[in-house]
């Protein structure tokens, strides 16, 4: 299913190095907020007439971006952001020093076994990224498959990306991205030899997948516009311009992606947006033979496929919104004869196969489920039960197809995350691995909670809090009178559930008194496929009123007051955060906006952004639709700022993410400067050399944690009285 976060406009590559500091002894108070030059521009759709005096910060050139007055707007955002956060300095390198100790620097996986091999990874102490191994199943030496902190030497950026070993064991084939643009470069590498092989793939997303024998890859180009609408086949050895198109997708909304069915003898080639699927198969032996469609594509018929022996599994949503798994045979790919059926309270939403049974995955009352059933009788599931009442557990590495036992995933807002293996013959489970917090962790000293707070349609929304029992007590030694601060968090898109998780890094607001709440608002799939539909298109608004009328609740109720509920999102969570302050702004002591995707009309308007087409179906096509067009108009962050107070804000962006351009936040904050009527702190930091998820290397991306968190402690009035705002 597409739950995926946001994906919305197009790659750039730009070599820009990163700003230079502000002076050490600059202070808050000698740089002024950076004004932004306003040009008369305006577009008109539908006889409705738009200014956007801010357009000029959409470099048109991009990806490159070389527009001087662009970038020069920018780099005076980031100076005031470093000249206002240097104050900080101290307080974050506190948060990050704790952050830190939490985490068990010289962690690894657990071994999963695949073929004749056991793999793990593991992270040295000290190194931001991580290494790879092997060794044989049978007894033997390890062997160093990947040292993705060597990859990464002298970059400022680094991402891995896909990694596939042959089935033969003796090639992996894995792509990285040093830009943050999400253009994927594919090396192969022999590792009997330990060589890199000359053949090399440019320009790529998605998966890569080992065919015809392990002679061949298959892999997904991007385009110039960031669309994937080729599986292409590439034979080791051979020149690039010679690999073969096994499928051309020409609807520029739909994007491609390949597997291998669950005993690696089929690929799979799967074509859709964010509604309708369509599902071709082809020999993993004979990848060039003529391929089979499984279904016709149906607008807003959704299905998955797998393949057992001559059987196909098919999870669909074609008769039931929640969803129903059906099978037919490989001579009749298109009669689906139902294996299990849809339901109201439980919510399919996976399923894996097996050798001697198959597993499904879903939701009931918004707990995970996991399910094992047997082909001969599908309709009796035995469930797998866990300890706690609010949890989130899932299918984890399983690669084999013959198995005896389950690799399983588990946690929840007070219990770290956990491995299990659970054992088929006797329904047990056996932990693995929990976890570790070196710094110390005592899981009695929280309370966790899952309310029902009831939204102004009447609709009850779920919400996930974790505090410290002895919250009133830490409030007391800070000389805070009355209820505490409380941290919402929400998403509320694409159909992406945020579940009751674990955080080491949440621990430095929960410690400092804070509660800190999860809304499983509209527009997630939490409580079922419904709640999703319930919160995009033209009910798109209920996700924003949910997260305030939680937020409402949660004052309602004495966790916490007016003013002092700090909130985050980001990438659609950011469209969830501009909309929720210029509906009720009063509500938020601080917001932080990771990314936000905040022009929403303007974008949804420009076709040649790269996945505008496939966003519509979400957001709507405001081009053609004037109904749409009003719609977004009414909610779409930039274009709803008023003259009014707005609460202190921190914006990320990245100048090379390829989902929301650098842009959108550059002209929300730019606008925000022109009408707020506060003078409360509002900061731009955007990453120079990096994309949508902010900097690599795991100690580069905590410390951007420790930055947000130093900025709300700092705006909460939890850290020096007298600091500058």
């Amino acid at each position: 299913m597409n739950q995926y976060l946001r994906l919305i406009s197009i790659a750039g590559v730009l070599g820009v190095t990163a700003l230079t500091p502000v002076s050490a002894h600059a202070t808050s108070t000698e740089i002024t907020p950076p004004v932004a030059e306003k040009r008369a521009h305006s577009y008109t759709h539908h006889g409705i007439t738009i200014q956007d005096p801010y357009d000029w910060l959409y470099d048109k050139s991009y990806p490159v971006i070389d527009d001087e007055d662009v970038l020069d707007y920018v780099i005076a955002e980031n100076d005031y952001f470093q000249a206002h956060m240097a104050g900080r300095a101290p307080l974050t390198e506190s948060l990050f020093n704790e952050m830190r100790a939490r985490i068990q620097e010289d962690d690894s996986t657990v071994p999963q076994r695949n073929g004749d091999y056991v793999y793990w990874s593991e992270f040295e102490k000290g190194d931001q990224y991580r290494k790879h191994w092997r060794k044989p199943a049978s007894g033997g030496e390890a062997e160093l498959l990947l040292d993705e902190n060597v990859l990464a030497e002298g970059l400022e950026y680094f991402r891995l990306g896909a990694t596939t070993i042959s089935q033969n064991g003796r090639y992996l084939a894995y792509s990285i991205d040093d830009t943050g643009s999400e253009r994927y470069t594919a090396r192969i590498k022999d590792l009997k030899t330990g060589q890199l092989l000359p053949d090399a793939l440019e320009n790529l997303r998605g998966n890569l997948v080992w065919v015809a024998n392990d002679t061949a890859l298959v892999y997904g180009p991007a385009t110039e516009e960031w669309r994937t609408l080729e599986a292409k086949l590439h034979v080791l050895g051979t020149p690039n311009s010679e690999d073969v198109t096994l499928y051309q997708e020409h609807d520029q909304s739909f994007s491609v992606g390949t597997s291998l069915s669950a005993q690696d003898d089929w690929l799979l080639i799967v074509t859709g947006d964010y509604e309708t699927t369509e599902v071709w198969i082809v020999p993993a032996a004979d990848p060039t033979a003529e391929p089979i469609l499984v279904k016709a594509r149906q607008k807003g018929v959704e299905y998955r496929v797998d393949i057992r022996d001559s059987e196909l599994f098919i999870l669909t949503n074609d008769t039931h919104v929640n969803f129903r798994l059906a099978r037919t045979t490989l001579d009749k790919p298109n009669t689906w004869q139902t294996v299990i059926v849809g339901s109201n309270e439980f919510y399919l939403t996976d399923f894996q196969l097996f050798e001697d049974f198959f597993v499904t995955e879903g939701r009931l009352n918004g707990l995970d489920q996991i399910q094992l059933r047997n082909y001969d009788a599908p309709g009796k599931a035995s469930a797998i039960e866990f300890p706690e009442a609010s949890y989130t557990a899932g299918l984890s590495n399983n690669p084999e197809y013959a198995v005896t036992k389950l690799r399983l995933s588990y946690q929840s807002m007070v219990t770290p995350r956990t491995v299990f293996d659970y054992h088929i013959a006797n329904n047990t489970l056996e932990q693995l691995k929990q976890q570790e917090i070196p710094s110390g962790y005592d899981r009695d000293q929280y309370v966790t909670e899952r309310l029902m707070i009831e939204a102004r349609d009447g609709t009850k929304v779920p919400v996930s809090i974790v505090m410290r029992k002895d919250r009133t007590e830490i409030l007391q030694r800070a000389a805070i009178d009355g209820p505490g601060p409380l941290h919402l968090y929400a998403y509320g898109a694409y159909g992406y559930a945020t579940p009751p998780y674990f955080s080491t890094t949440r621990l430095s607001l929960v410690d400092r008194g804070f509660a800190y709440a999860i809304a499983h608002i509209r527009g997630g799939d939490d409580l079922g496929r419904s709640w999703y539909l319930q919160g995009k298109l033209f009910e798109r608004t209920n996700t924003f009123n949910d997260f305030v009328d939680v937020g409402r609740g949660l004052i309602n109720q004495g966790y916490t007051a007016e003013g002092r509920i700090t909130a985050s999102g980001g990438s659609a969570g950011g469209t969830l955060m501009g909309a929720v302050i210029n509906q009720d702004p009063t509500q938020y002591g601080a917001i932080v906006a990771h990314v936000p995707f905040v022009d929403v009309l303007s974008t949804m308007l420009n076709e040649k952004l790269p996945l505008t087409p496939s966003e519509w179906p979400e957001w709507g096509n405001p081009i053609t639709d004037k109904a749409a067009f009003a719609y977004i108009l009414s909610y779409s962050p930039y274009d709803q700022i008023v003259a009014r107070a707005y609460p202190p804000m921190l914006v990320t962006a990245g100048l090379n993410d390829p989902r929301v351009t650098y842009w959108e936040p550059a002209k929300w904050v730019a606008k925000l400067r022109e009408f707020k009527t506060d003078d409360n702190l509002l900061l731009l930091k955007t990453n120079m050399g990096a994309g949508h998820g902010g900097q690599s290397g795991r100690w580069n991306s905590l410390k951007e944690t420790a930055e947000e968190y130093a900025f709300i402690l700092w705006q909460m009035g939890m850290v020096d009285q007298n600091a500058p705002r």
